[in-house]
């Protein structure tokens, strides 16, 4: 019983490390935007989109980015993430 009772409290332990932070949780792909208004390399939800009202970007496809489909924003694991192609 003892033992049940540890691994019960050590996966409680691991789940409570692993929340998703707010700007990040989604539940699906239509939920995530690009992190930044230019040349962006990571993915949020639209709540915590940034404001690019009057914002200028240029057109290079900056590598490691999700410029030019380098990339894709995917809900993984109800996280907002992009994927960024080698």
């Amino acid at each position: 019983m003892k033992k049940i009772m540890l691994v019960l409290a050590l996966i409680l332990f691991l789940v409570s490390c692993t929340q998703i932070p707010p700007e990040k949780k989604c539940s699906a792909d239509s939920d995530c935007v690009p992190s930044a208004c230019c040349h962006a390399k990571d993915a949020v939800n639209k709540e915590s989109a940034p404001n690019c009202q009057g914002m200028l970007c240029t057109a290079v496809c900056e590598p490691g980015t999700l410029d030019c489909g380098q990339g894709e924003i995917k809900c993984v694991g109800q996280q907002c993430t992009a994927t960024i192609k080698p």
